[in-house]
């Protein structure tokens, strides 16, 4: 049976605790059982115990970490590097915070999605209320005036009739749109795998591509902070985007060119894995020495700008719907007031 992946936030958890304890001088495996211990859910504490078992046998964290089966390869592989390396803190740290930024990007799609979803399903059944139960009422005003509702008052009273009488299917419909959203709320698996073929497929214009470069740009930031050298770090930054495919061309383009002689900035602009302006702050921190703490500024920057593009998308489709939406409530309701006062200004 496969074993259940761990998340964003618990991976991060775990870094993040393990490094602390170790930086305090406790051992990898005394780490590990003084997390079991402090651990309340059950499933999660045997997973704890079984690593600190085998940390205690003389298994590397990063084979413990890979036998486990929970973790994913990107985290066993950073884990091993720093191990090798002496690194073992620093490389917990990385990943701590780099899990910890994609659990809250994670958040932010998920809301970015589900939210303005929310939003049209409850403004349609707005609009399927008046056209199935407000218009019926309003036709037998005009019935028993002598009138009836023409034009677009008696096109949407059509529709509203040819709705009513699908509403079965329409029930069933919006049950199974009900029950996608609470399986994409509620399921981290179905949502991870319901994005991985979106992003295989569109998952690399717009706000996409700049969350797919803060992602490159977070993974070889942290793997040059561990001590990971530049080829293994960019092996393990596009190892992040196979499920993109024109974002891992991109990592590989850059990688070619680094192995033909270009230096990193340059590869990194011909190749469009990272913005220009970004190379040319890489550069400077290469020439001056500190190209780990400009790939960290880099990284930070492009995590920013990805936050604040994925905000300013929701800002505009909210209003967006509710715009469109109230727009066709007016316009149903004017369509049929306006003949109807017309009718009562001449009774008058």
């Amino acid at each position: 049976m496969k074993k259940k992946m761990l998340s964003n936030g618990e991976i991060s958890a775990f870094c993040l605790g393990l490094s602390l304890l170790i930086h305090s001088g406790v051992g990898v495996g005394d780490g590990l059982a003084l997390l079991a211990d402090e651990e309340t859910d059950g499933q999660y504490r045997e997973m704890l115990t079984e690593l600190a078992n085998s940390a205690d046998n003389g298994v590397s964290l990063a084979d413990a970490v890979k036998q486990c089966g929970r973790f994913p390869d990107y985290v066993c592989g950073l884990l091993e590097v720093g191990e090798r390396s002496g690194r073992t803190e620093e490389a917990l740290s990385a990943l701590a915070r780099y899990y910890e930024d994609r659990a809250r990007l994670d958040h932010q799609v998920r809301s970015a999605l589900l939210y303005p979803a929310i939003l049209l399903i409850i403004m349609l059944a707005v609009i399927g209320v008046l056209l199935i139960k407000v218009l019926p009422v309003f036709n037998e005003v005009y019935a028993y005036l002598g009138a009836s509702l023409t034009g677009i008052a008696g096109g949407l009273l059509s529709l509203g009739r040819a709705l009513d009488a699908a509403m079965p299917v329409l029930c069933v419909i919006l049950g199974i749109v009900v029950l996608f959203l609470i399986l994409f709320a509620a399921i981290p698996s179905f949502r991870e795998k319901l994005t991985g073929a979106w992003r295989s497929r569109m998952g690399d214009r717009g706000v996409s591509r700049k969350i797919n470069t803060a992602c490159f740009a977070q993974s070889l930031s942290m793997g040059l902070s561990s001590g990971l050298p530049l080829e293994e770090a960019l092996t393990l930054a596009g190892s992040l985007l196979d499920s993109v495919p024109s974002a891992k061309a991109r990592c590989e383009d850059c990688k070619k060119r680094l192995e033909n002689g270009e230096s990193l900035s340059a590869a990194m602009k011909a190749s469009g894995a990272l913005p220009n302006a970004e190379c040319r702050l890489l550069e400077i921190g290469l020439r001056s020495g500190t190209g780990d703490a400009a790939m960290e500024q880099i990284a930070r920057r492009l995590s920013e700008e990805s936050e604040t593009a994925l905000e300013e998308s929701v800002a505009r489709v909210e209003p967006a719907l509710v715009m469109v939406t109230s727009a066709l409530v007016g316009i149903i309701l004017l369509a049929v007031m306006l003949p109807l006062m017309n009718i009562m200004t001449s009774i008058g």
